[in-house]
């Protein structure tokens, strides 16, 4: 488990095996089940996860009860509800796993200690927090201009192994669209 993370953090800072060491040191290992929740909404986030195997999927659920997708996680993804993880706020959002999953954990605190005195891992969570950002952007301004039909072919353009692992009903609702719709729009 440990060398996927390093291998992901040398991706943007190299580490040498004591720096890497440490940086590990600040990390808990947990295993989840098929289903079950590392996440419940109104409930205090204490962890940002960085997944090792297994897939996520972050959910929404609005006043009248409609569950919504934001986003999935899969291996060498980072997920959190974050507003509530950086503001210590409770969930907004849930995180549940679509298939037994392993996840490397961190407290706000640790992510904290490192950021402060570490610059190389304070670089590499500020590389890691800008690309979500754009994402987030591109998600968002593809809800805005894009059809179902786009979004459809951007989201199997961009990550087909997820549409081997996620069902039919979950790629709906992440995309915005019933699983009606979904079955026409993959023909």
């Amino acid at each position: 488990m440990g060398n996927q993370l390093r291998k992901h953090i040398e991706e943007v800072v190299a580490l040498s095996d004591d720096e890497y060491t440490f940086v590990l040191s600040h990390f808990s290992k947990e295993a989840f089940g098929k289903n079950d929740f590392l996440i419940q909404k109104r409930e205090s986030v204490n962890h940002c996860y960085y997944v090792i195997s297994g897939l996520l999927k972050l959910v929404y659920d609005d006043a009248d009860g409609k569950k919504h997708i934001t986003s999935f996680a899969m291996e060498n993804w980072w997920e959190s509800d974050f507003a509530a993880f950086f503001t210590q706020t409770e969930a907004q959002m849930s995180l549940q796993c679509i298939e037994e999953t392993h996840v490397l954990s961190i407290s706000l605190n640790n992510y904290n200690k490192l950021a402060a005195n570490f610059p190389k891992m304070e670089y590499f969570f500020l590389k890691k927090s800008n690309a979500g950002h754009i994402a987030s952007q591109r998600r968002i301004l593809s809800f805005l201009t894009s059809s179902a039909k786009e979004r459809y072919e951007q989201l199997l353009e961009q990550y087909p192994v997820l549409f081997q692992r996620v069902p039919k009903m979950l790629l709906a609702s992440y995309l915005g669209v019933s699983r009606e719709t979904l079955s026409r729009l993959s023909h």
